[in-house]
């Protein structure tokens, strides 16, 4: 090891960087959970976790050697059953372990993109044979014409020589979006998506709280995915380099980030939350390619256009190719792995068209991008074709409209209290599947007869509201003197005409959504002392605020003391 005097500090940068990348893998989780439905959340965490349980062992065993090619192409041309010290080859100025583990991290990160695309409606045992497919022969193929010396990385176009992809815009992301957008498309949209006139339906994730983690946990494991990918900190060049590629990352994002939010508030009224998210990592995305070639204002550029293809590109997917991508995944990886690559060959300070003029660049970029998505797209084509006739690629509809949490995996439900949304398109077409839709069984009503007491008048009181708002409105009832109430966790829906919100661009249908239902009965404090204060209370003059429900009451009985009437009403005891 004297030939190697940097070799610890280049080792420990590249396990620093591959245990930042192997986090994005929780990022991912936690994106394409909150952007899907609860009851399919399980199921989604279960599939990031074995993407990359599973094609570890595949790209360590088969994946790594066709890649870098090896003596041994299935088994790396190293002693894959040996950790002696001393034992290992080197691969550069870092140890052959050192370099297989970051690139099984990236090996994965582009077999997880799929799962976002194909959620909610794809079977847990297919969804594990092509990841490992993925892992073990069509991104190490791929990945051997860029970075293991393959035909792309010696391509000559008008005197410029090379494909560059610096850390994966189309070696990782656009090929993790490629077999995404076959998938999504062969298995046709979710059960209620769209229409009988095949307009789109908003189907709402359920956690826009777990969606955003994850943007964090992604947008800050990308700086070990792209500084780390220059494979060593021990020199004044390499030092120079990866401070620049820190800074293009991070500006692209955040270019791409407020550009997401400007188009979506000018298109939708107002800035779409989710949507500006998948701008974050666009942008991310577009820049992976080029973070090291490009300078800062560069960067800035790549990210803003990157934030705006990725509305127009959810939009086209949904609108017009009909394909549903529930976390936007083809659009922020398959469509901005493209452009954040050719932007390589437009904006280089070494070979950019926009740059010195010179199209050789450009031109290997191009034909770069349509080689990898050519060959990605047959291969996993067959994949899954294959798999749809033998094993299945979906699952049920009865399986999709209660959810494969269960089905799957025997887990009643990854949440407490939790409750299905089903909007009517998707009740009408489980009706035309011949899927029963589970509902609730209604509560009893007791009704208690008693001797009414005299002169007093009871009023129930019923107050539907948001769950968010009921502190507000249970200081509101203990200020008037109201401090006894039952709440219950209900579900409802509504929509008032002329005011239609949007999610992802598309207008949101009447929806099942969790509420609160508050039921007060009094009589001492008057009725119409209540609903103001419930009103001031709840008032937003948004759509959602609430209704406020009077009923008269016969009697109030009181169990423990026996007490009807206006007395067991007022006491203070219980």
């Amino acid at each position: 090891m004297e030939n190697f005097p940097n070799l610890e500090l280049d080792t420990m940068w590249l396990l620093i960087g591959s245990a930042l990348v192997y986090f994005m893998q929780a990022g991912f989780a936690m994106v394409e959970t909150g952007l899907t439905r609860a009851k399919n959340a399980g199921n989604i965490v279960m599939k990031n976790m074995m993407d990359f349980a599973c094609g570890t062992p595949a790209y360590w065993i088969i994946g790594y050697g066709i890649m870098y090619g090896a003596s041994n192409a299935f088994f790396g041309g190293i002693d894959l059953f040996s950790a002696k010290l001393g034992s290992q080859s080197m691969f550069g100025n870092v140890p052959t372990w050192s370099h297989m583990v970051f690139n099984t991290m990236f090996c994965a990160t582009a077999a997880t993109i799929v799962s976002g695309a194909m959620a909610e409606r794809t079977k847990f045992k297919s969804y594990i044979i092509y990841s490992i497919v993925i892992s073990a022969l069509i991104y190490p193929i791929e990945g051997h014409w860029i970075w293991g010396g393959g035909w792309l990385s010696k391509l000559t176009i008008l005197g410029w020589t090379g494909f560059r992809d610096y850390a994966g815009s189309t070696a990782v992301h656009m090929t993790g979006g490629i077999c995404a957008l076959v998938g999504a498309a062969i298995l046709g949209p979710r059960i209620g998506k769209y229409d009988k006139k095949g307009k789109p339906v908003a189907i709402p994730g359920h956690s826009i709280t777990l969606a955003c983690l994850g943007t964090f946990i992604l947008w800050f494991g990308w700086f070990g995915f792209n500084p780390a990918s220059s494979y060593g900190l021990s020199s004044v060049a390499q030092a120079l380099d990866v401070s620049n590629i820190y800074m293009t990352t991070n500006l692209a994002a955040a270019c791409a980030t407020v550009t997401t939010m400007c188009v979506t508030w000018v298109r939708y009224g107002k800035p779409d939350v989710s949507m500006t998210m998948n701008g974050s990592l666009a942008g991310l995305v577009a820049i992976t390619a080029g973070c090291s070639a490009v300078d800062p204002w560069a960067a800035a550029l790549i990210g803003i256009v990157a934030g705006a293809l990725v509305v127009f590109s959810v939009e086209f997917f949904d609108r017009i190719a009909k394909v549903d991508d529930p976390a936007g995944a083809v659009s922020v990886h398959c469509v901005n792995g493209a452009w954040g690559t050719l932007a390589v060959g437009l904006f280089a300070r070494d070979g950019g068209l926009f740059t010195t003029g010179q199209w050789g660049s450009f031109l290997v970029q191009l034909v770069g991008v349509v080689s990898v998505a050519a060959f990605v797209g047959v291969a996993i084509w067959i994949v899954f074709k294959i798999e749809d006739k033998t094993v299945g690629l979906r699952v049920s509809a009865a399986e999709e409209i209660g959810g494969l949490d269960l089905p799957e995996h025997g887990l009643v439900s990854g949440y407490a209290d939790f409750m299905p949304q089903y909007t009517p398109a998707v009740m009408e077409q489980a009706r035309e599947a011949g899927v029963e839709i589970p509902i609730a069984q209604a509560v009893p009503v007791t009704t208690v007869t008693s001797e009414a007491a005299a002169n007093a008048k009871f009023s129930k009181v019923v107050i539907v509201t948001r769950q968010n708002k009921f502190d507000q409105l249970k200081s509101a009832m203990n200020t008037i003197g109201i401090t006894g109430m039952t709440v219950i966790n209900v579900m409802g829906c509504g929509m008032q005409k002329g005011a239609s919100e949007y999610y992802r661009g598309a207008p949101v249908d009447i929806n099942l959504l969790p509420k609160i239902k508050v039921e007060v009965v009094v009589s001492k404090v008057p009725v119409r002392t209540v609903i103001e204060a419930a009103k001031k209370a709840l008032y937003t003059g948004h759509i959602g605020d609430g209704k406020i429900f009077v009923y008269n009451v016969e009697n109030v009985v009181k169990v423990r003391t026996g007490e009807e009437g206006y007395a067991a009403l007022q006491s203070e005891e219980d």
